[in-house]
This record gives structure tokens, sequence and C-alpha cells, in this order.
């Protein structure tokens, strides 16, 4: 299957812009100042990458995936997001890939054996995402651009059950997770959709999530049901990670704003905490507050092993 056909007028314009890799690396064309080029993965689709000037060149920053929802692409999903704010405080890179599966519009993200947005499963011919982001990881990487053991997902709705699904497969890859309204822990029970499959989530290693929600969202309900690559609660995806994580059996809530509540899952191996933002009549939107993901992932990193190590964990349990 040919990638190239599945790229946007725009994400071509852009691609045009810049020497394809093979011809140069990706950290020569990154400049300092130049933020927003997309750069090619040899046999699969262009991402958007963003480099705050701010970074001394040939200095390997922190890595972190940015996925856009069912219907989107990354160029749209970098250009309007927040998180590049957080990026220039805080000093780290944003890679933004597209998924591989064309919707009416836009692009969803292969995750096996779960039915896109577009009521479609994924095929065999379809491209795998999983190798797809691991590829752009180790790209980076090898390039200088990334420090592998800080590497952290988070994403948007259908974006946000891609990086739950990385959590699943390839969790020692990755320091911690942040979905957005779209936390998962592996695909509905068959049997009881209701609940998660514990068969479809066995991670190799605990690993650190937090999720940001709404009491309101009607795409991703925070109850159940709706669509069916939805179905169980964001709290019975919550309190899987919770036991994948041994963490303690019951959550603690604290408020955080009029608005907001804070539950989390303690006393976890390794460290790895579990938590939530929910955001009383938030809908199905950008809930995430980017200074408290960050906080959040920098608190974690991952040895050469495999291993996660804490960082500053200290600052984790607070209640803000």
């Amino acid at each position: 299957m040919t990638t190239s056909k599945r790229i946007s007028k725009p994400s071509m314009a852009v691609l045009a812009a810049c020497t394809l890799l093979g011809s140069f690396s990706t950290a020569e064309a990154l400049e300092a100042g130049q933020t927003t080029p997309q750069f090619e993965v040899p046999g699969a689709s262009p991402f958007a990458l963003y480099r705050p000037a701010s970074l001394k060149a040939g200095a390997p920053a922190p890595l972190v995936f940015l996925l856009h929802g069912s219907s989107g692409e990354g160029t749209a999903m970098l250009a309007g997001s927040s998180l590049k704010a957080a990026a220039d405080k805080h000093g780290f890179i944003i890679a933004a890939p597209t998924g591989a599966i064309p919707l009416a519009q836009g692009f969803a993200w292969n995750v096996p054996g779960v039915v896109t947005a577009g009521g479609t499963s994924p095929g065999a011919g379809d491209r795998d995402d999983v190798q797809y982001l691991l590829s752009i990881l180790d790209l980076l990487a090898k390039q200088g651009l990334a420090d592998r053991s800080r590497v952290y997902v988070t994403g948007i709705s259908g974006g946000g059950r891609m990086a739950s699904w990385m959590g699943c497969v390839a969790p020692t890859r990755f320091a911690a997770i942040a979905p957005v309204v779209g936390l998962r822990a592996g695909t509905p029970l068959k049997s009881d959709p209701a609940g998660p499959d514990p068969d479809s989530c066995q991670p190799e290693s605990s690993l650190p999530v937090v999720t940001f929600a709404g009491d309101r969202d009607t795409t991703n309900p925070i109850e159940g049901g709706a669509a069916k690559y939805w179905q169980y609660s964001m709290h019975a995806a919550l309190q899987r990670w919770a036991t994948l994580n041994q963490c303690q059996p019951s959550a603690v809530t604290h408020r955080i704003s009029p608005t907001v509540y804070k539950e989390l899952y303690d006393g976890c191996r390794d460290g790895a905490v579990v938590t939530a933002y929910v955001t009383e009549g938030g809908g199905h939107t950008w809930l995430a507050n980017d200074e408290v993901m960050w906080t959040f992932f920098a608190g974690y990193a991952r040895a050469a092993d495999g291993k996660l190590l804490r960082v500053g964990i200290e600052n984790l349990n607070r209640s803000d």
C-alpha cells in the first residue's frame, strides 16, 4: 500500500519544501527556529516536528508524540496545539505523525482489533502504526534530536486510544502516556464489552498513566457505551491500568478547582502512578492542562534496559 496517496495536499506542500531523508538528516534540516517542517520515514508517511529554537544544537531533548484524533492529521494537530508553548518553556520536542487509515475526512490510527470512527476494521494491508511510531522514535534518537530515555506519548480521542495501545504493546519505549478523552486499557471484552479484555493489554513493564476527560463527553463518554471502539468506561480503563501497575486498589479523589477533580491510584510498582483529571461539564475536546501533563511526564524516564526510573517523583502526588 502506498502511503503517498494518503497525504493531504497541504501536507505535500510542506513536504515539498523540505529535503527528504536520505539526502540529508533531520538534524541538519532543523535549524534553530525552524519548527514545523515534515520529514519522511522511508516507506511511511511524513510527520510534523516541533523543535523549540532555544534548544542547543546537538543536544538530545525529551520527545513527546502528539497523536491526532480520528478525521485529523499530524500537521494540523501540531499547528493548533497549545503543547508547543510548554515545549518552548520546558525544552522538549514534539512529533506529530498521521494515522494509517484514510477516512472520509482525515485519518484514523490502526489499533488492531478495534473498528475506526468510520466503522471499518483495520485490514491486513494497513500500515502497522506501532512500528511506524517506533521508527520515528528510532530515527529522531539516531540523529541526535531525541533522548531515548525520555519519550512520552499523548493524543486526543482516537489519538488517545492509540497512545493507550502503545502503552499496552511497547511500554519500555515510553516513560509515560497521557491520553486525552481517549484512555483505553485494551480492547472491549467480547463476552462483556463493559470491561476491558485483560488478555489484550499485558504490558511487560509498569507504565505511568495520566489522563484527562470530561463528564459531558458524548463521543467517548466517561461512563462508557457509545461506539463499538469505546464501550467500557474511563474508570474501568483507569482501574485496569492501576491493576497492571499493582497500585493500591482504591483511588483517592482530590478537588483541584471548582470544575476539576483528580482521581489518583498510588502505591504502585516502580512508582508508576495512575491518575485522571476530570473536568465537570467538559466535552470532547483538548481538556489537558499542558503544564500538569509535562510535570507528570518529567517525573519519569527509562533506563537503557527499559527499567522505569523515577525523577522528582515526590511532586507527582500533590493535590494539584
